[in-house]
């Protein structure tokens, strides 16, 4: 008896509906195995995860905001690697293109300090999309020049953008208040820099309202724009897309610019917000955790905003958990990890399908019969 495993003529709608839910009960359960293994009560620890955060009546009130807060720099970012995705274009270093956009744009708010100007938190805005799609532009580049994987040299760049990040908090950002310590001034503080909540106790800030309206716009860009349908034609028919007059390096340089802007803007609301300052801990692997929001939200814009809701509950009931049940950070990181591995594994019943080879199973008795 053997398995044949063959791709799927017709993609299932149920399926790739489905997909992500299945990922997230095994997830659980998967999750549960784990957290049992090291002592832990597993329906606590998941109910803490997933079930607290919103419905508790002890939690809720200061985890309802925070689902929110999360969730825009999540939303943003997953947004932009989303398009270049459907593209097979992989940018995997939005981490370092957040943390460029905080830097251009804190280093515009703190150059300007303490100026009390309408201008200066825009202007800031405007920063934090340069910085990234500055950063991102250099995979794009060298690939397009040198035909260089955008993998490998995005990712790089990552550990680069990292070490600017430690030099500035120690360095030429540093508060020089601070009595020495490393860090910059506090721009939570700095009227024209804040991004304070719109709404007390709500969680609701200029960045989440950005990405509200990230969705939105690109959903319309996606369905009906001519460059939409470019970007998925030549992800899932690279010769069609050729016939066609597409024009790749086009793509390639807008889809690593809007990833790259869209993770720099959101690391500008992230420092202009909950943040409020940078340090060297200011990067929290927001660029890494939206590949797992894009492809959990199937690359689609509407998607993406519930898988960062959901993501973004994953972190807060974590915290919970961490705090509840005293489970180490790394157990949580592992377990926002086995939501990916179980996407992926379970993508596969959408792209191919299993089934029994019984011709070669019975061509086999019928030789063995005629000997």
């Amino acid at each position: 008896m053997m398995l044949k495993i063959e791709p799927r003529k017709n993609r299932s709608n149920f399926l790739e509906v489905s997909a992500p839910i299945i990922a997230v009960f095994l997830t659980m359960i998967f999750g549960g195995v784990l957290f049992l293994s090291m002592g832990k009560n597993p329906f606590e620890a998941i109910k803490l995860i997933f079930w607290d955060p919103i419905m508790s009546p002890t939690f809720s009130e200061y985890s309802r905001p925070q689902l929110v807060i999360k969730a825009a720099p999540l939303i943003l970012i997953a947004l932009g690697l989303s398009f270049g995705f459907r593209a097979n274009i992989w940018n995997i270093g939005a981490e370092g293109q957040y943390i460029m956009g905080a830097l251009i744009s804190g280093s515009i708010g703190l150059a300007l300090y303490p100026l009390d100007s309408m201008f200066i938190f825009p202007l800031m805005i405007l920063g934090g999309i340069i910085g990234g799609i500055f950063w991102a532009m250099i995979p794009a580049i060298l690939k397009i020049r040198f035909n260089t994987n955008e993998i490998l040299v995005s990712l790089m760049l990552v550990y680069v953008a990292e070490q600017i990040l430690a030099l500035a908090s120690v360095g030429f950002l540093r508060n020089p208040e601070g009595l020495g310590f490393p860090g910059s001034r506090d721009l939570s503080k700095y009227p024209s820099a804040a991004n304070p909540e719109l709404i007390a106790n709500s969680g609701m800030h200029m960045g989440v309202i950005f990405s509200i309206i990230a969705v939105i716009v690109l959903t319309y860009f996606l369905i009906y724009h001519r460059l939409g349908f470019q970007i998925k034609l030549l992800g899932q028919a690279p010769k069609a897309s050729k016939f066609s007059g597409v024009n790749s390096n086009y793509i390639i340089i807008f889809c690593l610019g809007l990833s790259g802007g869209l993770a720099g803007v959101a690391g500008m609301f992230e420092l202009t917000g909950p943040a409020g300052l940078i340090n060297i801990d200011f990067n929290v692997g927001y660029g890494f955790t939206a590949i797992i929001v894009a492809f959990l939200g199937r690359l689609h814009p509407i998607g993406i905003l519930f898988a960062g809701l959901l993501m973004s509950l994953t972190y807060v009931g974590g915290e919970l958990a961490q705090f509840m049940l005293n489970i180490p950070a790394a157990a949580i990181q592992v377990f926002q990890g086995m939501l990916l591995f179980f996407l992926l594994s379970t993508d596969l019943l959408v792209s191919y399908k299993i089934s029994l080879n019984i011709s070669n199973l019975n061509n086999k008795k019928l030789k063995s019969m005629k000997e």
